[in-house]
């Protein structure tokens, strides 16, 4: 079994020799090297690319090192750090790259690890300069996992974010059911080697020991945290908060009374700040529909895989609404979206009388799911697990009905129904069709 990815090729693809660096980021394990180094040299192969045009080099693998040792064989190709880790001499690097091109042919570069190579950032700047090298990279360490990396290239790279299995690539790529696929996929998430595990014992256990073995000591190692115990006691907390409203202060307010431990807002804005920065969790800032503007805090924060999500969790509290809503939120990312939580400023008659007897209005703020951006695209979308009735339905369609504006208003819920229209435009559509189908916004 294989997950193709497409979504991510067609990404690469477009950013096809266009001069600039192609940065594939993504949590680890989400599947960036295989992307890299399978499916698109399979692709490149498949449009008429040469295998001498493609250069693949992993800096972590022992095979490709081997490929250094006879150039400026006096000088080591392992250069030793003082933590016990070793940096590639860049100089072997460059001059095995010179060997294998030259002026007159296009070459791709796939280069894995890349953080592993000395100075790689003048090197791969430096490599740029030739206008037949087309560049990929990938990396993942806690360095290259921050969310700032472009930047170090100075406005010389791309990035390309890689998110786990979204659930139409979850369900083909595994073969199973809608029905089926859901069932594991809302439990274990979509990390490619997870969802490729036999046994449910087997990708719980994955899932724990990735967060504490890897993530967690990338974040420690890459800021420099002393408070360790309180970034995973943290990392916990917004796991248990999914989806709901947040800000430093009430989180370090949560955080006491769930840990019985104190700590800043000053420093829960630090640790939001280093799970966003290593793609664990992103933050939906909140928008006011009406007046047009956003505002600071509260926002909501999400998980990136919703398996990582339950691992912090002990994989309780599986409420499935929330967990619908985080997928559906990814979803939105997958596809291309910007997406901002909304409010809608609305003024409403209540059953109290002014001293002339007339109704009085009551000011208020009503949420809208997410605002799903891009380009000219504007969908405004409610995430409503079940639609038991015509008081529930009425409730979730609420404040998408104060909205004055003709873009697209969407309920998604679990119903097995067909999408319909109500007679006020709003479309409400099965989680399903939405999620297996990627212009189900469109149609």
């Amino acid at each position: 079994m294989e997950f193709s990815r497409t979504v991510y090729i067609r990404k690469l693809t477009e950013r096809k020799q266009n001069g600039l660096i192609k940065i594939i980021t993504g949590a680890r394990r989400n599947g960036k090297s295989y992307l890299l180094n399978e499916l698109y040299y399979r692709y490149l192969l498949g449009n008429g690319v040469s295998t001498f045009q493609i250069i693949r080099f992993a800096f972590d693998s022992d095979e490709d090192l081997d490929l250094l040792e006879g150039y400026f064989p006096d000088e080591p190709t392992r250069i030793q750090q003082k933590n016990g880790s070793y940096l590639v001499n860049a100089k072997k690097f460059r001059a095995y790259i010179q060997e294998k091109t030259n002026e007159a042919d296009e070459f791709y570069l796939l280069l894995d690890e890349v953080q592993m190579l000395e100075h790689f950032v003048g090197t791969l700047n430096g490599l740029l300069r030739h206008q037949n090298f087309d560049i990929y990279v990938t990396g993942s360490n806690s360095r290259f996992l921050s969310s700032d990396i472009v930047t170090e290239f100075k406005g010389r790279g791309t990035q390309v974010h890689v998110l786990p299995l979204a659930f139409s690539e979850y369900v083909d790529g595994l073969g199973l059911s809608v029905d089926e696929a859901w069932r594991s996929y809302i439990e274990t998430g979509g990390i490619p080697l997870v969802a490729l595990m036999n046994t449910e014992e087997e990708k719980t256990g994955y899932l724990k020991d990735l967060c504490e073995e890897v993530y967690l000591k990338d974040i420690v190692q890459h800021n420099g945290v002393r408070k360790t115990t309180e970034l995973a006691d943290m990392f916990d907390v917004l796991a248990s908060m999914t989806g709901s409203l947040v800000n430093p202060m009430n989180l370090a307010n949560t955080f006491l009374s769930v840990t019985h431990k104190k700590i800043t807002d000053d420093t829960v804005a630090n640790f939001i700040g280093y799970f966003e920065d290593a793609f664990l969790v992103c933050k939906a800032k909140k928008y006011n529909v009406k007046g047009k503007r956003y505002i600071g805090s509260p926002y909501k924060l999400y998980f990136e895989d919703i398996g990582i999500r339950n691992a912090r969790l002990n994989f309780r509290q599986m409420e499935e609404s929330h967990i619908m809503e985080n997928i559906i939120f990814n979803e939105l990312r997958y596809r291309g979206f910007h997406v901002d939580v909304g409010e809608v400023d609305v003024s409403e008659k209540t059953e109290r009388v002014d001293v002339n007897g007339k109704r009085i209005y009551a000011k208020k703020s009503l949420e809208v799911d997410f605002i799903a951006a891009a380009g000219s695209q504007k969908y405004y979308i409610q995430s409503a697990l079940s639609i038991s009735d015509l008081k529930k339905e009425q409730q979730e369609k609420r404040s998408l009905y104060y909205i004055g504006d003709t873009f697209k208003k969407i309920v998604v819920t679990k119903n097995g129904l067909n999408p319909y229209r109500d007679e006020n435009g709003v479309v409400v559509m099965d989680v399903f069709d939405f999620l297996m189908d990627e212009g189900s916004l469109e149609g």
